[in-house]
């Protein structure tokens, strides 16, 4: 299954490593795509040798082909998994912003959304943030987190991002649910 996994500018970015490493090893197609902010905390190396696939991290850095490289991951997309995810994404996916590789994708595939949410919790609770994640539950999207906990600005509160492990797991589930939808639809047209 492909999944691209988009990583946003958040100190809790370097835990996409160990996300895209075991999906990997679950034995999912990874490609990973960051805001310009999550190189910031993480470097694209990491992600690529970790995913075993380029990073894109520039919406006007194509390859040499007619087929633009970010049509081609959004429409090869089984899931488009965004952990972490700010509140900047989150509001560019609710209101279709498509101003950077990550929300062009967001806005073009037809795949499944997951989001895993990191960020302060005044944030997180913020009217404008509650709003958009509202949208997007009601476009389908589905969530996994955030936790309570430490946050990486001092606060303690809602905002962590979810455990690796439950990500990962809440990814193979969706992707499972895909297939056996898939499946389903193939077996009913016979």
């Amino acid at each position: 299954m492909n999944i691209v996994l988009g990583v946003t500018a958040s100190i809790a970015a370097y835990r996409s490593a160990d996300i895209a490493s075991k999906l990997a090893k679950e034995g999912c197609d990874v490609h990973v795509v960051m805001t310009a902010g999550a190189a910031k905390f993480i470097a694209p190396l990491t992600l690529q040798t970790l995913s075993r696939n380029p990073v894109t991290n520039d919406l006007f850095e194509e390859k040499a082909s007619w087929n633009p490289g970010h049509i081609e991951l959004a429409d090869r997309a089984d899931l488009l998994l965004v952990a972490p995810a700010t509140a900047d994404i989150i509001a560019k996916l609710a209101h279709g912003f498509a101003d950077d590789a990550l929300s062009a994708i967001a806005l073009a595939t037809r795949a499944s959304l997951l989001i895993g949410p990191a960020m302060n919790g005044k944030m997180w609770l913020h009217p404008a943030t509650v709003a958009n994640v509202q949208i997007l539950r009601d476009r389908g999207a589905a969530f996994v987190g955030p936790e309570e906990g430490l946050l990486a600005c001092g606060y303690e509160g809602i905002g962590r991002l979810w455990p690796v492990d439950a990500i990962v797991a809440e990814t193979l589930k969706l992707l499972q649910q895909k297939k056996m939808h898939e499946l389903s639809l193939v077996t009913k047209n016979r």
